[in-house]
């Protein structure tokens, strides 16, 4: 879905970055987020893991520029939030964890709005939603209310929203929280799809097999900063553990983190 081109390696600049970043909330112990950074290469299926608390959804909502830091610098495609908003925009894609859909309206018609949003019109919107519809096997029940779908269902129209402007950079938080295994699967297999024809992907979950299967890089943060970044095999043999869990569990405890 994606026609990205792609640079020479050492012409790219990074899909996403982080550098410093802190956020602190009013009348909060500790900062969300402590001196963070990260940074996700073009072309990268990237993974972003944590406990609750850990600051994931505030790291999130900065790297999408839905909040500004409180110091540091974030940067898409090279490009800042405050210079470039509109151009972000165009290449930036967010399925966010809590469902973004109307109830009432049925699957196509949510397509139809969102679409708008991104400023696509008429015949070239009707393509758009025809086709993403089929990307997430949804073509049967597009005049169906969206009151009506499986949890499931709403998760994969979700991710068509998300689509819907061919985005460079794709962000998901938890996409597949709480949803049937064959959803799951075809979320997973349309993802490596969009990945393999070159779009970046960051994506956040708290499966430890989710994450070892579909990124080829990852970091785990807590306490508001990375605690570990690397590929899961190399992290795995540089920890000596012998699963992604273990190595998680061991980073960030085994104590409860109710929120």
């Amino acid at each position: 879905m994606s026609g990205n081109s792609r640079l020479p390696a050492q012409e790219q600049c990074p899909a996403l970055s982080a550098v410093a970043v802190c956020k602190r909330y009013k009348n909060t112990l500790r900062p969300a987020l402590d001196d963070f950074s990260l940074e996700v290469r073009q072309g990268e299926f990237f993974g972003l893991l944590g406990p609750n608390g850990a600051g994931k959804t505030t790291a999130i909502a900065i790297l999408t520029g839905l909040m500004p830091p409180d110091s540091g610098t974030v940067r898409l495609m090279g490009m800042g939030y405050r210079e470039k908003h509109h151009q972000i925009k165009q290449i930036l894609g967010l399925v966010p964890q809590d469902i973004g859909l109307y109830d009432k309206l049925t699957a196509r018609e949510n397509l139809t709005f969102f679409g708008k949003l991104y400023g696509i019109k008429g015949k070239r919107l009707t393509e758009k939603i025809q086709r993403n519809l089929e990307f997430v096997s949804l073509t049967e029940n597009a005049a169906r209310p969206v009151a009506t779908f499986s949890f499931g269902m709403k998760r994969r129209l979700n991710l068509a929203a998300g689509l819907l402007n061919d985005p460079q950079v794709l962000v998901l938080d938890e996409p597949c929280v709480g949803i049937d295994a064959q959803s799951r699967h075809l979320i997973h297999e349309q993802l490596r799809d969009l990945n393999r024809r070159g779009t970046t992907i960051l994506y956040t979950t708290h499966y430890m097999e989710e994450a070892q299967e579909l990124c080829g890089r990852l970091c785990i943060m807590d306490n508001g900063r990375p605690v570990a970044q690397g590929s899961p095999v190399a992290l795995l043999r540089n920890s000596g553990m012998s699963t992604l869990e273990e190595l998680f569990l061991h980073l960030t405890g085994k104590e409860l983190r109710d929120v």
